[in-house]
């Protein structure tokens, strides 16, 4: 996972979101015992997912999902994730799911992310753990300030922090487990991802280790070229356009040290 940094959110999200977030909360006061935000439909006009949202999501996170990195749109259509549920939470997979969700955050543009379909589907789906779940903010009177989400935010966390790296496999760094729980729950240890991690991870070695031959004698031997574009390759997939930068970036620190 890397730090998103997203623009200012699109004017059919502003406008008419605002429009659809103010319902839902009216519905709520009007019948709290009785409001299922499972029954709720929550595409109206296609507000969360509509093209102009996606795309800004698309752009602001490089094509990559925001939870594993990897690029998306060239072999599947994606997700625009809820990070907060709206229809219903779990606090584990084994539980129930239990309503409303965070039905007021449906068009929140903090708690939308474009993710690949393993991720959101596969991994995360309804589960939105607390470090303490009695703070869980339960409707729109409550304070989510409150919660301690045991899930890293790919905005207002900075992953790094949470996330590192043993070759291509990802650890958890901190005490409150915060990494391992997102890497866990999330499949972000998936074989079929360490797979395609290890390849990346293969191919950036071998360049490494080149270029730290050829630096020696680059400027006697005439390949000063040679050596600033590998420079540049490598410079490359540490930037957050690329996949799996953060695992990149990780291994640049340590200079591909086994």
């Amino acid at each position: 996972m890397i730090q998103i940094r997203k623009p200012v959110a699109p004017k059919k999200l502003t406008r008419d979101g605002k429009r659809a977030t103010d319902a839902l909360k009216s519905a709520f006061n009007t019948d709290p015992a009785s409001y299922d935000s499972g029954a709720l439909t929550f595409s109206i006009a296609g507000l969360y997912n509509h093209s102009s949202v996606k795309l800004a999501l698309l752009k602001a996170q490089h094509d990559k999902c925001c939870f594993c990195e990897s690029k998306v749109s060239h072999v599947a259509y994606g997700d625009v994730e809820h990070f907060r549920p709206k229809k219903g939470w779990k606090q584990s997979h084994k539980d129930s799911l239990n309503r409303p969700g965070y039905y007021w955050l449906a068009y929140d543009w903090d708690n939308l992310f474009f993710s690949c379909q393993l991720c959101n589907q596969r991994g995360k789906g309804n589960l939105f753990p607390l470090l303490n779940p009695a703070m869980r903010a339960k409707n729109h009177t409550h304070d989510i300030s409150q919660e301690m989400p045991l899930f890293i935010h790919p905005m207002q966390d900075d992953p790094e922090k949470f996330i590192g790296f043993n070759r291509h496999i990802p650890i958890g760094l901190d005490q409150q487990r915060r990494g391992e729980t997102t890497i866990k729950n999330l499949g972000l240890d998936r074989r079929e991802l360490n797979d395609r991690r290890e390849e990346e991870f293969g191919r950036l070695k071998l360049l490494h280790d080149a270029l730290m031959i050829i630096e020696e004698h680059a400027e006697k031997d005439g390949q000063e070229d040679l050596r600033d574009r590998m420079r540049a390759e490598l410079n490359r997939a540490c930037m957050p356009q690329s996949q799996y930068s953060a695992m990149i970036s990780n291994a640049m620190r340590k200079g591909f040290s086994l």
